[in-house]
């Protein structure tokens, strides 16, 4: 085990259950249902699962839930064994729950054969009734008493596909007056003919995830299989198969799941958003997916970080997505290359610069000592931000207008003589003068100015599309929104700018990561190509959603 820290209440359990000499190592595992691609949520149990083996020196299983076949795809498979492994964690076996259909299946005939399994012919409306209510106890039926030898017999048809779809389930024959609803004689299999990803149709029957979970959980000895809040009515039938089969005693321990603002986290609605198109994809930069986090340019540390910071916790709470985006913009200023890029732009001419052109350099970023500087072309004209230019500045306006003087990046003290108006009364240009002696690194000009502006030169200048991203949807709390979630899409979710850039970029690696001065954090769109580069808003400098909220 590694340095001492707080402890969460799971990190206690285990640590007791070393020191008492329980188990000699942990083992745990992350086991999703390939239906979908992972999202921030999945990213906490990710990071407590694996974090939790690497600190108590143990190992994690990814193990994938493949029995409800009609909604899985190894499309889905590939997504998350990749999320997981961008994340930074190693699995130390890969696993599926199909791996054991056949030992489930023997599970399943020794429950009958003990008399704690039958076949029930009931419709799915028929069993609902008969398991009662929380305050009323379940009634039985006349298929709950049949003989074992029936109930293997039908079992083994069910396999062998005699019976239509729904004809018949396996149930456990438990207590159908249990105050839990889950021990009243739940379902064990169901009859479905799907093709299965990697079983193809060797099997129509399949078992229901209860019965699955338990049992993969204990053929593969994970010694703590941790679980969000929802599966506490679970955790009972979780251990009833295992000490009714009498197999190896793997124990479920149960955490909040989280809840964000301004997002949703149910992969069928996340499913919605895709199919009816009012998101691109699975990873469109807008989704909560860990795919989508990663497209946009979400880093994996700030992820594990935001993760570490919101800890464990046995209560539902919902997390303010500003404490993601600050996790993301802290990592980002620590290794995000500066750029310089212009959207809105109009010329500056620079008069009395005649050398035609100059390489000057710019550092790639101040947080990092060893980040080098590049090369940036300046010539005499340039362009800059339409915001930057006042033609009657007010008293406290430090950027240009006629007469005042700012510092261009890297560059020299520029100072304005006279602008030009288009028909329509839009600046179009601005002339101004530099001073030679107040180059960035070796000024000996004398001269102070407040401002610093950020340019490209026109001539070296390289068109780019920014898409600027913002929440996806428009309430803070959607578990509390009236009608359906889809109303509360945020319409200006996307905003596509067109812009100009320092030739640098078209140069930089596909996985780098940008600072575009006081524009915001930006990455590579995988759309992007040599002809139309592309990038993406990772993050703002700054939080600016609650402030445009306060307008």
């Amino acid at each position: 085990m590694s340095e001492e820290k707080s402890l969460n209440f799971i990190e206690e359990i285990i640590s007791q259950d070393l020191a008492s000499g329980k188990y000699e190592s942990i083992l745990t595992r992350f086991p999703p249902e390939p239906n979908g691609y992972l999202h921030i949520g999945h990213a906490k149990s990710i990071c407590l699962n694996f974090g939790l083996a690497k600190y108590f020196g143990g190992a994690t299983n990814l193990r994938f839930d493949d029995t409800n076949p009609a909604k899985e795809d190894i499309e889905y498979v590939d997504s998350i064994k990749a999320d997981v492994k961008w994340l930074g964690f190693e699995w130390v076996k890969e696993c599926y729950a199909s791996d054991y259909f056949d030992q489930l299946y023997a599970f399943a005939v020794q429950l009958i054969e003990k008399g704690l399994a039958y076949v029930d012919d009931s419709t799915a409306e028929e069993i609902a009734q008969q398991k009662g209510t929380p305050t009323v106890p379940g009634t039985g039926n006349a298929f709950r008493n049949r003989s074992i030898e029936e109930n293997l017999t039908l079992f083994a048809a069910m396999k062998a596909g005699e019976f239509a779809d729904g004809a018949k389930v396996l149930r456990a024959k438990i207590d159908l007056a249990s105050p839990n609803m889950h021990m009243r004689d739940p379902l064990l299999y169901r009859i479905k003919r799907a093709h299965h990803h990697r079983t193809g149709d060797d099997w129509c029957i399949y078992p229901m995830y209860d019965f699955a979970h338990g049992q993969s959980d204990s053929i593969e000895n994970i010694t703590h299989s941790i679980c969000t809040l929802e599966f506490i009515p679970h955790r009972a039938l979780y251990d009833w198969g295992i000490e009714q089969l009498g197999i190896y005693p793997s124990k479920q321990y149960e955490f909040a799941r989280l809840n964000m603002t301004y997002t949703v986290m149910s992969k069928r609605k996340l499913l919605q958003l895709v199919e009816e198109g009012h998101v691109e994809s699975w990873d469109d930069p807008r989704m909560p997916t860990i795919s989508g986090m990663r497209r946009r340019g979400y880093t994996a540390d700030s992820i594990r970080d935001f993760c570490e910071r919101i800890g464990i916790a046995k209560r539902e709470n919902i997390i303010d997505l500003s404490l993601l985006e600050f996790c993301v913009r802290e990592h980002l200023n620590k290794i995000a290359q500066r750029r310089m890029v212009v959207t809105n732009p109009i010329k500056l001419v620079i008069t009395n610069f005649d050398k035609g052109e100059e390489i000057l350099q710019s550092e790639n970023n101040p947080e990092d000592p060893n980040g080098g500087t590049r090369e940036v072309p300046f010539s005499n004209e340039l362009w800059i931000e339409r915001e930057d230019f006042m033609e009657e500045p007010t008293k406290k306006y430090f950027r240009l207008g006629p007469g005042l003087s700012v510092r261009l990046k890297s560059a020299y003290i520029v100072t304005c003589e006279s602008f030009e108006k288009d028909a329509a009364g839009n600046i179009t240009t601005v002339y101004a003068t530099y001073n030679s002696d107040s180059k960035s690194g070796q000024d000996t000009s004398g001269i102070h100015v407040k401002g610093t502006l950020h340019w490209v030169s026109a001539k070296h200048a390289i068109p780019v599309e920014l898409k600027e991203y913002d929440r996806l949807f428009s309430v803070e709390d959607l578990s509390n929104a009236d009608g359906d979630f889809k109303d509360y899409i945020n319409p200006n979710s996307l905003k596509t700018v067109n812009a100009y850039a320092e030739p640098a970029l078209a140069k930089d690696a596909l996985d780098a990561h940008f600072q575009f001065l006081r524009k915001g954090y930006f990455y590579q769109d995988t759309n992007s190509t040599k002809d139309k580069l592309i990038f993406n808003r990772t993050v703002t400098l700054k939080d600016t959603w609650a402030k445009e909220q306060k307008k």
